[in-house]
């Protein structure tokens, strides 16, 4: 006898309460029932796995319980959500898993421009075991969030503009420190903002990464975008560097130039996800654009990450990769929804791991944001306002989208010397963007400007094309301590090794090989 189909696991969300109807920003809490896998009780005994490299630092887990098994089988269950809806977008916001954004949903495209998992169906990834795939993870103060899976206490703040924040908060398990962010969004704008404040209570420097994991559903028409000066990307800690978007040599154990053929001649491109054929990562260096983000071409949709890059310059992809392998790992993390790209942001760092300092009662607070974005293609430039992309061939496509509403907003190409060739005026709001072929002469430079009234709310000079990668250095790690060869050296090795809370080599060796050398010294100089 064969077995019956299993049924198909959806999310559905609850409408918005007869009270709150007519506000233009509503705000409510209301339980969801989502079909759940889950974690088996924690083990009895502790569990402190000094030793275990997780993520490329400490997987120490103590005094957090360790969960070794999950549940192969699912049943309903309901979670508490936090709700917000404008009239451009849909947020639910899970205080029980994190305070992650569960679902972002842009009502304009019909579209989740984060990946919407209608399962909870943890794997074995999370630093203390259950790990869950969608919407957007706020890691802090290590990666993947020591408390992904657990609940985080929350406070609703209304703003005197309308705009509404919930405040989610928990703290650091290992040095009790505090750790807020608030999902915001805003009557008037198609925009998430994200407010964030770190708190070390403690008498001692503390060391912490944020990390955003935004997810995205892939497929072979997703294509992540980042600034144009991004031109090479790195692995975790720098072991390896390749070009970008056309990778170079090896990376991941794949030789991407040999994949090219005239049938697929974009098979050494990272930014789609059809390329990647193992779990891979990739992170951004030394870019000075504040946004990046992902389209679907096939859907013809996306969304844009926007944050000041000299505070948040992390700019990353992972995927599990889209071969065998990656496909094993979508069903661990899913039952229906397939494969997805995180599309990570992080602050103070542009790589992982890379821990920040805190000192003692201080207090780092950042804004991030997200808004979607439709029907313009990958984006050239962005910031909170305005979205725009400028594609140049026999003739100039020019898109731009905006994240509220804008009515004669004016549009024009000119000249790299302010000679005009094209301008439109134009009214448009989130989910109704401009996209329009223009047939003028580039041949003297072309600059994208956008303004509103006297506002000039952006101005792009796409990049001569043709950009040579600056060559990045792979990482090399330190030599033992005792073939340090100066003071400085050990101290700051030692540091290092302390800040990244590395898991296999102790700092105190290298500390005590400086103080040893120093002592050294000092009786040599005397």
């Amino acid at each position: 006898m064969l077995n019956s189909p299993r049924p198909r696991s959806t999310i559905s969300l609850p409408p918005v309460p007869d009270a709150l109807a007519s506000r233009r920003l509503a705000v409510w809490r209301e339980s969801v029932e989502i079909d759940t896998y889950e974690p088996a009780a924690p083990d009895r005994y502790p569990m402190f796995l000094e030793a275990r490299v997780y993520q490329g630092s400490s997987g120490a887990t103590y005094p957090l319980p360790f969960q070794s098994a999950i549940s192969p089988t699912k049943h309903a269950r309901s979670w508490d959500a936090f709700h917000f809806e404008n009239k451009w977008l849909r947020l639910m916001v899970l205080p029980e898993l994190g305070g992650r954004i569960h679902i972002g949903y842009d009502k304009t495209a019909d579209y989740d421009f984060f990946y919407r998992n209608n399962v909870i169906k943890p794997a074995l990834v999370g630093l203390t075991g259950p790990w869950i795939s969608g919407g957007v993870e706020f890691n802090w103060p290590q990666h993947h969030r020591p408390t992904t899976h657990l609940p985080v206490d929350v406070e609703v703040e209304e703003h005197s503009d309308g705009a509404i924040t919930l405040w989610c908060s928990d703290h650091d398990p290992f040095h009790r420190m505090k750790g807020m962010h608030g999902v915001t969004l805003y009557p008037d704008r198609a925009i998430i903002e994200l407010r964030v404040r770190l708190y070390n209570r403690s008498e001692d420097v503390r060391t912490f990464l944020w990390w955003a994991n935004a997810a995205a559903r892939a497929n072979d028409d997703y294509q992540s975008f980042f600034p144009t000066d991004v031109v090479a990307v790195t692995d975790h800690a720098r072991r390896a560097t390749t070009k970008f978007p056309r990778a170079s040599g090896r990376y991941y154990g794949i030789d991407y130039s040999s994949r090219v053929t005239s049938e697929n001649p974009d098979a050494d491109r990272l930014d789609f996800y059809r390329n990647i054929l193992v779990p891979t990562s990739y992170m951004c260096v030394d870019s000075k654009g504040d946004f990046f983000g992902g389209y679907d071409h096939a859907a013809k949709a996306g969304f844009v990450h926007v944050a000041d890059h000299h505070i948040s310059p992390g700019k990353k992809q992972w995927t599990w990769g889209n071969e065998r392998f990656g496909w094993a790992w979508d069903r661990n993390l899913t039952d229906d929804d397939g494969p997805y790209v995180e599309l990570m942001s992080g602050v103070y760092t542009d790589n992982q791991p890379d821990f920040a300092f805190l000192a003692p009662g201080e207090t780092k607070s950042f804004r991030q944001y997200w808004y979607p974005i439709q029907a313009i293609g990958p984006v050239q430039q962005a910031n909170t306002e305005v979205a725009v992309s400028l594609t140049v061939s026999n003739e100039v496509r020019v898109g731009v989208a905006v994240t509220r509403e804008r009515l004669g907003l004016t549009v024009r190409l000119e000249t790299s010397d302010g000679t005009e060739l094209w301008s439109v005026i134009a009214n448009l709001e989130p989910g109704e963007p401009l996209v329009q072929l223009v047939q003028v002469d580039v041949s003297a430079g072309v600059v994208l400007i956008v303004s509103d009234g006297a506002d000039e709310l952006l101005r792009w000079t796409p990049p001569e094309p043709g950009a040579a990668a600056t060559p990045v250095a792979p990482a090399t790690a330190p030599p033992s301590p005792a073939d340090v060869p100066t003071v400085e050296e050990l101290f700051l090795t030692g540091l290092h090794l302390a800040q990244y809370r590395h898991a296999t080599r102790l700092p105190e060796l290298t500390i005590a090989e400086g103080v040893e050398t120093g002592g050294q010294l000092a009786f040599l100089d005397s």
